[in-house]
């Protein structure tokens, strides 16, 4: 009887542990792009020459994005609600999207350097996707836009003061 029961209380421990480990953030989903400029040798040993990157006159000047708009939104302390202060720069994002459909953004979540590894890349995605689903709400098309995390991992300002904590606190936009 009493081995009966120690299997029912380990079962019942270790699904409670196991729900409780579980996060519902999709940290798979993130799709990975190589953006190194290597180059690769022709095959047959022939020598190759660099090729110098092409200058085109009037090129779009908003190629990163809309002019004169943050691109990047502050979050407080373990927290991904956009703040009142940042819903005109999250509007003037999706206006420009709007306009130019042939454009992609990644917005790129940021957490300060508290917590563990996973909960602050969990806390980055949501950060990022919260900027995704406002977006989305302005009728941008779920096609131009990519949520990732990157938690701790960036920080922009180093530092363990309260400071450099809510300028790591972020999401950034990063026009493709």
């Amino acid at each position: 009887m009493k081995r009966i029961l120690f299997s029912i209380f380990s079962a019942i421990t270790l699904s409670a542990a196991l729900v409780a480990c579980g996060s519902n953030v999709k940290l798979d989903d993130v799709p990975v792009e190589n953006r190194t400029a290597t180059s690769v040798a022709p095959a047959g040993g022939a020598s190759s020459t660099a090729v110098a990157p092409v200058e085109i006159a009037g090129a779009n000047t908003a190629a990163g994005g809309p002019v004169g708009v943050a691109k990047i939104i502050y979050f407080d302390y373990d927290s991904y609600v956009i703040k009142p202060e940042f819903q005109s720069v999250v509007e003037a994002h999706a206006k420009y999207l709007a306009a130019n459909k042939a454009r992609k953004l990644a917005i790129e979540g940021h957490t300060d350097e508290r917590g563990g590894r996973e909960y602050n890349l969990a806390l980055g995605q949501k950060r990022a996707e919260a900027v995704r689903r406002a977006l989305g709400l302005l009728g941008v098309t779920d096609a131009q836009v990519e949520a990732v995390s990157f938690g701790k991992e960036k920080p922009a300002v180093s530092g363990s003061t309260e400071d450099a904590y809510a300028k790591n606190r972020r999401a950034e936009f990063n026009y493709r």
